[in-house]
């Protein structure tokens, strides 16, 4: 009988699965342990050797205003090894430069003053100055051009006033974009609301290239290239992490070569078959991955190729910060149906984007061909049945409501992180 791991949380929730149900267990590639000095040391060597670019201490020579953006709390980065590292190399080339450290929240809640210290670490806080991106406040944006797609594209003021623009970020697939990382720091990452809605419209997230590992012809990951290219991103470096989010691999260089490398690694640790089950069992990757039920989608979409229609998705996400979102939650509350919602927006003009559609649009279409359960202690069970799932405090009580829908022998297949796999089209 198998017994698989999955995060959850900060913790783990373990699943044991009979031989004769058991459909196999699909994972990226087993990854290393790595100690906090070799962490640093996989950083510096790939800021000692930047893909396409320039090291970042010859390009900060002669610059006055340093932008160095950095990912939010929704994400793993573990900044306080990879921003001390980056601000040490800028100011070798450069001590006198002024540097602001942007987070790029993209369309997300505000980061908070103790999510900062956990990311950032208190020396960087009382020692730099941290800005917190706000998509909402229209005063602090300013206009670099129109989109391939048509729309504006406004970003945080802060591009204006540097004179060199840099991002930190890590790389995953992702579940519209190809992959997170490189560009994304820009957009979403520090675009205002109406250039975020305009680029996440519901033609583009039902275009057959916007999904986890594709970036070629995928509409959305081109306005993302203009975005970057506008903003004159001329550094990034983005890590590769393990399953304990410890670092295993590092790209820095140029956004558009560095972040292409960084892609094709991650490809050729995370593609899986797409065989198809019953019944399938994932996660969210843990904390923070996990925290609400707006990031939790991410799963159910890395599982959807894997389900056959008419089966189950069992996602395994603690929730513990509510659903994540007020728009995403009024449009499930306004539509009766997955059917429904996803008619609605795919009526909406690129410019008619409302809060959030897009991760409604995605779990409406994951709806539409299977069951999802989700397994969660921390989420009210009304507040779960809202957005057309199904709640079950615990794994046990979720296999058997699947066992309901689906039948005792049906097979189960396990996918411990659903996020991080490209399962093929």
């Amino acid at each position: 009988m198998p017994d698989i791991s999955i995060p959850y949380g900060t913790g783990h929730v373990n699943c044991s699965i009979p031989d004769n149900r058991f459909a196999g267990v699909l994972q990226a590639k087993p990854q290393p342990s790595m100690t906090l000095p070799l962490q640093r040391q996989v950083v510096r060597e790939a800021l000692s050797h930047p893909i396409g670019s320039p090291c970042l201490s010859d390009l900060s020579r002669g610059k006055q205003h340093i932008l160095v953006i950095t990912s939010d709390h929704t994400r793993p980065m573990p900044s306080q090894i990879t921003m001390p590292l980056l601000l040490e190399e800028i100011r070798r080339g450069n001590p006198q430069a002024e540097i602001h450290i942007l987070v790029a929240t993209g369309f997300h809640r505000l980061t908070t003053d103790k999510e900062l210290q956990d990311r950032l670490g208190a020396d960087i806080l009382s020692h730099e100055t941290v800005l917190v991106h706000n998509a909402r406040d229209a005063q602090s944006m300013r206009c670099f051009g129109t989109l391939p797609s048509g729309g504006a594209l406004w970003l945080n003021e802060q591009v204006e006033w540097a004179d060199l623009v840099l991002s930190e970020g890590f790389i995953e697939p992702h579940f519209f974009a190809g992959y997170s990382g490189g560009r994304k720091s820009i957009l979403p990452g520090i675009a205002s609301q109406e250039t975020v809605f305009y680029n996440h419209n519901a033609e583009f997230i039902h275009h057959p290239l916007a999904h986890s590992g594709s970036l070629k012809g995928n509409p959305l990951h081109e306005d993302m290239l203009y975005a970057a290219r506008q903003a004159h991103l001329q550094f990034i470096l983005n890590v590769c992490l393990n399953e304990k989010k410890q670092i295993i691999r590092a790209f820095a260089g140029h956004f558009e070569q560095a972040h292409e490398a960084g892609g094709a690694y991650v490809q050729s640790q995370t593609q899986v078959p797409a065989c198809q089950a019953d019944i399938v069992i994932t996660g969210n990757g843990g904390a923070p991955l996990d925290l609400n039920i707006y990031q939790s989608v991410k799963c159910m979409s890395g599982a959807e190729p894997c389900v056959r229609p008419g089966g189950v998705i069992i996602a395994l996400c603690s929730c513990y910060d509510g659903h994540g979102s007020q728009g995403f939650y009024e449009l499930f509350r306004q539509y009766q149906s997955p059917s429904a919602l996803t008619q609605a927006l795919l009526q909406k003009g690129r410019g008619q984007t409302q809060a959030d559609q897009w991760q409604a649009q995605i779990l409406a279409r994951v709806l539409q061909k299977a069951h999802v359960i989700l397994v969660t202690d921390q989420c009210e069970p009304e507040l779960v049945e809202t957005f057309g799932l199904r709640h079950a405090a615990c794994l046990s009580k979720a296999l058997e409501m699947a066992d309901a829908l689906t039948g005792p022998q049906s097979r189960i297949l396990c996918m411990p992180n659903g996020v991080e796999l490209i399962a093929q089209q």
